[in-house]
């Protein structure tokens, strides 16, 4: 599902990076990460959560699919969706940390509106 940034990493590993990613995002509210792969689990957190706003049988299944664990699905069709049910996108934001200390990597925050 993902198509504009390769991340260094092999297909596998960016998959199993993104879908880590998206759950922690969806259990806690909020991660911290480099710009490039913040952005990449944006795209993802979005349609994560358009498929928690359809509600249906078939997008629950959608999720499961992509996100690992059970509880935080969950919770994504049960308590976070409802929050965006008039809204059209823009579930997610990412705001710039800057440099990390060790290797200057842009360091950003992903967090949920």
């Amino acid at each position: 599902m993902t198509g504009l940034r390769k991340l260094g990493r092999t297909s596998d590993h960016r998959k199993a990076m993104l879908r880590n990613q998206v759950t922690s995002l969806l259990r806690n509210g909020k991660i911290e990460t480099t710009y490039a792969k913040a952005k990449e689990a944006q795209r993802m957190a979005d349609k994560m959560i358009t498929l928690g706003k359809r509600g249906d049988l078939h997008a629950r299944r959608q999720a499961l699919a992509y996100i690992y664990d059970e509880e935080v699905v969950k919770k994504l069709f049960e308590e976070i969706a409802p929050k965006y049910e008039d809204r059209n996108g823009g579930y997610t934001r990412v705001l710039k940390l800057g440099p990390r200390r060790g290797d200057g990597a842009e360091l950003a925050i992903l967090e949920l509106v």
